[in-house]
């Protein structure tokens, strides 16, 4: 059996790497070998590294650039990447760096990802600049997609403000990306949303929902 690799893009302060650390933690409820790999080799704060004590203590296998938790910003690729190609029964997410500056790192690998099979997530945040309608959120979308010579296969929806954050604007955010889901053809995989902004969402937005809970950053 292949592995199960999903790959997840986003702009600068999308929410990619807390979805990337939550989506790690719930996948090991039901999955005995879950690995994390953090290749964001482009913003030193914000990443899954950072999580890797929380990660490693719940039994999931973090795989980081040597420097990473440090204060050199060195962009060097960790060798043992390659091991996710050859791991059966295993579930492998990538935070990958933002937008399509980070997804280049992605291109080296391309041979071996669509031999293993993968998902591409692209994570947005219609409430950050460069992601804030269907055209901006497309033109990233394909940008990514000629940088790491990969195909997204999923929208991720993660709207949100910080603490700020209600009902009304994760459901904001949900209808842009609607919006790009019917021009692209790519389906709303997740909704994420904290405890207290998922309280008012509609039924229909409800069913797509992910809860987050803050790992990295206060959202």
């Amino acid at each position: 059996m292949k592995s199960n690799i999903y790959i997840v893009t986003g702009h600068y302060g999308s929410g990619k790497t807390e979805f990337s650390v939550n989506y790690a933690l719930s996948l090991k409820k039901t999955c005995e070998k879950v690995f994390l790999v953090d290749l964001d080799i482009v913003n030193p704060y914000f990443r899954s590294n950072d999580a890797r004590a929380l990660l490693e203590d719940a039994g999931i296998c973090v795989i980081a650039p040597a420097y990473a938790g440090t204060n050199v910003d060195i962009p060097v690729l960790p060798p043992e990447i390659m091991r996710i190609f050859e791991e059966e029964d295993a579930k492998i997410i990538l935070d990958v760096g933002g937008d399509d500056d980070g997804a280049i790192a992605l291109g080296r690998y391309k041979k071996y990802f669509d031999e293993s099979g993968y998902e591409l997530y692209l994570v947005v945040n219609t409430r950050r600049p460069l992601t804030s309608n269907a055209d901006e959120i497309i033109q990233m979308k394909e940008d990514i997609e000629i940088a790491s010579r990969l195909t997204v296969t999923g929208l991720i929806s993660d709207t949100n403000i910080a603490e700020e954050t209600t009902s009304f604007i994760v459901a904001e955010g949900y209808e842009i990306l609607e919006d790009v889901s019917r021009k692209t053809g790519l389906p709303i995989k997740f909704v994420c949303a904290t405890e207290k902004a998922a309280e008012h969402l509609s039924p229909e937005i409800s069913q797509k929902l992910f809860p987050i809970k803050c790992r990295i950053s206060k959202i």
